[in-house]
């Protein structure tokens, strides 16, 4: 059915507290979109709408938000994968796309966590696990990427300090980012020193400049036909690969813990699919909720041997000037984690790059680019690879 690009991008500020509605939200992100790909909404035969439910009040939020945009009679799907939602939305826009069902498909990505509480807030990503046999003994996020931490160093020697690393690279480069929540940057004693709050303990050996923060925010990809893409974008991007895979969802039935296995499957099916390997990637955007979780998708993703993540952030070889810029526009570390709309967010970044339109975070001749985004503590991955 030819190939299917992507022809819009966008994206709202992420904000630790968004004073609007959840559509009104949507409405940034889908605007941005919408411009940048010099289309109209009726030119637009089918949206999908993609958040964590459980953050929202609004049930069904895909009906209100498409009638909203004004993407109404067309039919809205809702895509929920936990924090790979948007990138899972992007899937079926793809697959709807190449199937010759629609001819353009709008992924928009959604959350407003600021709605309840922190406490509320973490209640809920606990129950994201097993709620039988997990949950209930008080396991949140921050303790399960703990254990992945853990056996990481247990295994080969990583250290806080390599974690530390991870976060530095994002704070150099947050403060370029004017739609970040975090746009200071850090030093390295700041992120070390027992006196600096950074240091705070969370779940050892994670601390609080290891863990990303929970953000407002929305964000909008425009996929599209072959012939749409060409007759209306000067630079189209094409979707050339696409992985998704998922894990057990207690981490008893779990073989691996210094990695995401849902990862390394859903990386391998894209690059099979794209026909490249981790070699041919100029530049890419990984799912960093923690520190812990950049370490192991280098290796994941096959841009270090396993145990060598270490080594590739020490020798800043994942920095803009690297052998492969990972999270130049922050990562989630800078930018916060709004569940729904963090992978949007990521294969904006990464649109952007292959358009040469990164500003002073473009990475030079970058033609190939990989978004990486789990879902839960490694239960749902996706791979996404697009190029120039």
């Amino acid at each position: 059915m030819g190939k299917v690009g992507i022809i819009g991008v966008g994206q709202s500020n992420f904000v630790r507290t968004y004073p609007g509605s959840l559509k009104e939200l949507a409405f940034e992100g889908y605007r941005e979109a919408v411009l940048d790909a010099g289309i109209t909404t009726d030119q637009i035969g089918a949206s999908v709408i993609c958040s964590a439910p459980e953050y929202d009040k609004q049930r069904s939020p895909a009906g209100v938000v498409a009638e909203y945009l004004g993407l109404n009679p067309q039919p809205t799907f809702y895509v929920e994968s936990l924090c790979s939602s948007s990138s899972m939305g992007v899937r079926l826009a793809y697959s709807l796309v190449k199937s010759g069902l629609h001819d353009c498909v709008a992924v928009v990505g959604i959350q407003k966590m600021s709605e309840i509480s922190s406490a509320e807030s973490q209640e809920r990503m606990g129950r994201g696990t097993d709620i039988q046999w997990e949950s209930p003994f008080g396991t949140m996020m921050p303790a399960y990427y703990a254990l992945f931490a853990q056996a990481h160093m247990d295994k080969y020697g990583t250290t806080p300090e390599d974690l530390s690393l991870i976060r530095l690279k994002s704070s150099t480069y947050g403060p370029l980012n004017e739609k970040a929540v975090f746009r200071k940057a850090l030093d390295l004693e700041t992120l070390t020193s027992p006196d600096s709050k950074m240091t705070n303990p969370i779940a050892s050996p994670l601390r609080v400049g290891d863990c990303c923060a929970n953000a407002d925010g929305s964000s909008c990809v425009i996929v599209a036909s072959e012939k749409m893409a060409t007759s209306f974008s000067k630079k189209p991007v094409w979707i050339m690969g696409v992985g998704a895979a998922t894990n057990s969802v207690n981490l008893s039935g779990r073989e691996l813990f210094t990695g995401l296995p849902a990862a390394k499957e859903a990386a391998r099916q894209a690059y099979d699919m794209a026909g490249v390997t981790p070699k041919h990637i100029d530049v890419a955007e990984v799912h960093d909720c923690f520190t812990i979780a950049e370490m192991m998708a280098y290796e994941n993703l096959g841009f270090a041997e396993p145990g060598g993540g270490r080594e590739l952030i020490r020798g800043k070889e994942t920095y803009l000037e690297g052998s492969i810029p990972v999270n130049v526009d922050g990562g989630l570390l800078s930018k916060g984690h709004p569940i729904g709309a963090t992978g949007g967010s990521q294969i904006r970044t990464i649109v952007q790059q292959l358009r040469n339109e990164a500003g002073k975070i473009q990475v030079k001749d970058a033609a190939i680019g990989l978004i990486h985004n789990i879902g839960g503590v490694g239960l749902y991955g996706n791979v996404t690879i697009l190029g120039r």
